[in-house]
């Protein structure tokens, strides 16, 4: 066949052989001899393949196979490295959803790799942009200068203005030249021996990181590593988790994504990533090559070096929007392909966009193309690039049947019975923007959640908030209130007190207030109720009292954190303490104000220490990370000894009065570990020392009475947050007091 549209290069042959090829898989699959093309339409009257050449010319190639609404070709001479898009013709009807225009270059929606970079030009938008000329030559002669519309949006005229109109009113501007191109990628990588590491949620803890930020400025990794893959990859990075304790690495998004334009022309970026638009397909700019085809051969290398170390690999994953926006976003790829299909549309005016996530769209969860493309993008992370769990960003989006959010929704059926999808770690950040989107302790058995009633607990209980003993002591417990209903165990409960979104630890503790004044939103940008106390003094200061004060605070949440039943999650930095200068919201500050700080590991070393400590200490006794939630029952018959018991400061029982105390700041919590009703993975009985923790809030120290009798003889200080990395040495007879210094943590190990 005679390819058709601009002339040829050296590139290609002067006449391309096509043959009909195959409707699955979806995407382009090149098999060592050619390369298969398959795109899925269900509006599209008809596609073409565009193969782009280095030189940026275009070479068009009508594809004549359908079958099922699946538009494809094999062509055997095109290898790895060809970088393409398509064509879609078909109706521009954005009142009855349809918005095709082959004017713009699309992307595939499963390209594993891609090419160059968006522009911002007009032809990537299929209406006329204020003041450009595609909008003068449409304009009336009569026609009146438009306003711009408050907060920056284009004019209502070009909101609702094509949607009556047809594909001859479109401004025709070709994007090619002005967006990525799709790549063809060698999909074969040397392996060797790799094998997913497979801990069980009990033996997790997991570090969120993201790959920039871990590497931009870390002395030890080599310059034109940083910030990419291979960087994260690096001994320095690898030992400095190693070293931690860390067994799961989860990594903020690294889907291929777009920075938004309005960012871009305040000088900032999107750091954070969640603006997907290539779900198969590793982040190009956080690779060390110029090559585009080397770019999924690097993030597998970076894999396989964390799994050579025993560490999961764990991708946030954004399958609730894409980068395309609203009404008024950019024509890349699912909008021009079939936006009906791909989009969840408003009822009455399908010229509009449903948003559950405050980002413009939410993917079509329930069309099942739409779900075939997020459950075959999960399948690939895991069988090719051996990744080992997700966590789903806004996960009530995609739970979303016809509004409300349904635990029985076709996405939560697929992955119920996929048997790849099923078997790696699933976390759910249980909520999104929309009407009845807060879902925590909802989700289906299979999945794990961010708990975020866990977060707030503690940060309450910590700053001081009155009546928390209660909900403190059952998140400590592994929130059975949550999860154990729904045939869950504590591990489903993934414990945090920071994460990206928020502030770091070092601010939670030294800012009562965001300050975002950096992000250009004259500080209404991030969440205003952080649940923070700044210790006495807003932001930086000299008073040894209130650094003290802080650093305590943050030794605190972290040993309430790694202790409790559950799954614990540290936020990258916050081991070293890292800081933001009180700035909640760094998704767009690409820069030292929300990097990794590696000089601190120096300068707060007793901070780094602390956290090695009490995380060995969780390593080293099963008792603090149950598989099964506690009882309250004697552990075997006739033994009056029960696996947990909680007491007052003055060793007495805990009763309904101090449960509901409003004042209460203390508590104890007595763990019997004398035989841990669960076998180990070897099936082996678990036996393991008991311990008492002890926590005080209160501004004073106390007094706290050790238990004793059938309990113990003696106690021996395993942890102290009063000392800067946690370690003393203190033996305490069993029945005395021991002295519990103000807003504090002393966790005693019975020693006989």
């Amino acid at each position: 066949m005679e390819p058709t549209g601009a002339s040829t290069t050296e590139d290609l042959p002067e006449t391309l052989e096509v043959w009909p090829g195959s409707p699955y898989p979806l995407g382009a699959t090149y098999d060592g001899a050619g390369t298969n093309f398959a795109l899925f339409s269900e509006i599209a009257e008809k596609v073409e393949l565009c193969l782009i050449s280095r030189e940026g010319v275009e070479t068009r190639i009508p594809l004549d196979e359908v079958d099922g609404y699946v538009w494809h070709a094999y062509l055997p001479t095109v290898t790895p490295g060809q970088r393409y898009g398509y064509r879609v013709h078909g109706p521009f009807d954005p009142e009855n959803g349809h918005r095709c225009d082959p004017s713009k270059l699309l992307l595939d929606p499963y390209g594993k790799a891609f090419d160059g970079s968006f522009d911002g030009d007009p032809s990537l938008f299929s209406y006329p942009l204020p003041g450009s000329e595609a909008e003068a030559e449409n304009a009336p002669e009569d026609a009146e200068p438009a306003d711009t519309a408050p907060d920056g949006d284009e004019p209502e005229r070009i909101a609702t203005g094509q949607a009556s109109g047809s594909a001859a009113d479109l401004p025709a501007l070709d994007s090619l030249g002005h967006t990525m191109t799709t790549v063809v990628i060698n999909p074969y990588f040397d392996w060797a021996m790799d094998r997913h590491p497979r801990r069980p949620y009990n033996e997790t803890v997991i570090y969120e990181a993201h790959v920039k930020g871990m590497t931009a400025t870390h002395p030890d990794v080599p310059e034109h590593m940083r910030g990419t893959y291979a960087g994260l990859a690096h001994p320095a990075i690898i030992d400095h988790l190693l070293d931690l304790g860390v067994t799961a690495i989860e990594l903020m998004p690294v889907h291929q994504f777009m920075h938004d334009q309005v960012l871009i022309d305040q000088g900032l970026r999107n750091y954070w990533g969640y603006n997907t638009f290539g779900f198969f397909a590793p982040h190009a700019d956080y690779s060390s090559s110029n090559k585009p085809s080397a770019v999924v051969a690097e993030f597998k290398a970076m894999v396989r070096a964390f799994h050579e170390a025993g560490i999961e690999v764990i991708l946030d994953v954004v399958y609730n929007h894409t980068a395309e926006g609203n009404h008024l976003g950019p024509t890349i790829s699912f909008r021009g392909i079939d936006n009906a299909a791909y989009y969840r549309l408003v009822d009455d005016d399908k010229a509009y966009y449903m948003d559950y996530t405050g980002t413009g769209n939410s993917l079509n969860a329930r069309h099942p193309h739409t779900l075939q493309l997020i459950m075959d993008s999960l399948r690939y992370w895991v069988t090719e690039m051996h990744v080992d769990g997700f966590r789903f960003d806004l996960a009530s989006t995609l739970a979303r049947e016809l509004h409300d959010v349904d635990r029985l929704s076709a996405f939560f059926d697929l992955v119920q019975q996929d048997p790849v999808v099923s078997q790696v770690k699933l976390i759910a950040e249980p909520w999104d923007v929309g009407e009845g989107g807060y879902q925590v302790g909802n989700f289906p058995a299979q999945w794990t959640e961010w708990n975020g009633k866990y977060r707030d607990t503690v940060r309450d209980y910590w700053r001081g908030e009155p009546s928390t003993l209660g909900e403190f002591a059952s998140r400590l417990t592994g929130s059975s209130d949550l999860y154990e209903d729904t045939g869950r165990r504590p591990g489903a409960s993934i414990n945090f007190v920071t994460a990206h979104d928020g502030f770091t630890l070092a601010d939670l503790v030294s800012y009562n207030e965001k300050h975002n004044d950096a992000n250009g939103e004259d500080n209404r940008d991030g969440e205003s109720h952080n649940r923070s106390w700044n210790c006495g003094v807003e932001g930086p200061t000299d008073d040894p009292e209130v650094l003290t004060l802080r650093a305590r605070q943050q030794r605190n949440m972290l040993a309430t954190l790694i202790l409790s039943q559950g799954t614990p999650m540290l936020a990258h930095g916050d081991e070293l303490g890292r800081t933001q200068q009180g700035n909640n919201n760094v998704y767009c500050q690409d820069n030292e104000l929300s990097w990794m700080d590696w000089s601190l590991a120096e300068t707060n070393a007793d901070l780094l220490a602390f956290t090695r400590n009490v995380i060995a200490l969780r390593a080293e006794h099963p008792v603090f990370r149950r598989r099964r939630f506690f009882e309250g029952r004697p552990i075997r018959s006739g033994d009056q000894s029960r696996d947990i018991a909680w007491r007052t400061p003055s060793g007495d029982e805990m009763t309904p009065e101090d449960w509901d105390s409003g004042f209460g700041k203390s508590l104890a919590v007595f763990l019997n570990g004398s035989s841990i009703p669960e076998p180990d993975q070897r099936g082996q009985r678990v036996v393991d020392d008991s311990f008492l923790m002890c926590f005080n809030a209160h501004h004073e120290p106390l007094d706290f009475v050790t238990p004793d009798g059938p309990h113990a003889e003696e106690w021996t200080v395993a942890l102290d947050t009063d000392i800067p990395q946690g370690l003393r040495e203190e033996t305490v007879v069993a029945g005395k007091p021991v002295r519990v210094e103000a807003r504090s943590v002393l966790v005693l190990r019975r020693t006989r």
